[in-house]
């Protein structure tokens, strides 16, 4: 298990039973950055690859 993984279950294990919109989640990481800002480009290539994620479906 990666250290990051314990991030995203603990994520997943207090927040999985909720319904969010991506505007939210883009509010939340938008914040994050503006409170870590050593973290934007992380953040911003994980928005990307998200944003992304149906494109490679369309090179099939």
């Amino acid at each position: 298990m990666y250290y990051t993984d314990r991030g995203i279950e603990e994520l997943e294990n207090r927040r999985g039973e909720e319904e969010v919109t991506l505007e939210w989640v883009a509010a939340r990481l938008r914040e994050f950055v503006d409170d870590n800002p050593e973290f934007e480009v992380p953040i911003e290539r994980l928005a990307t690859w998200l944003a992304r994620l149906d494109d490679e479906d369309d090179d099939e």
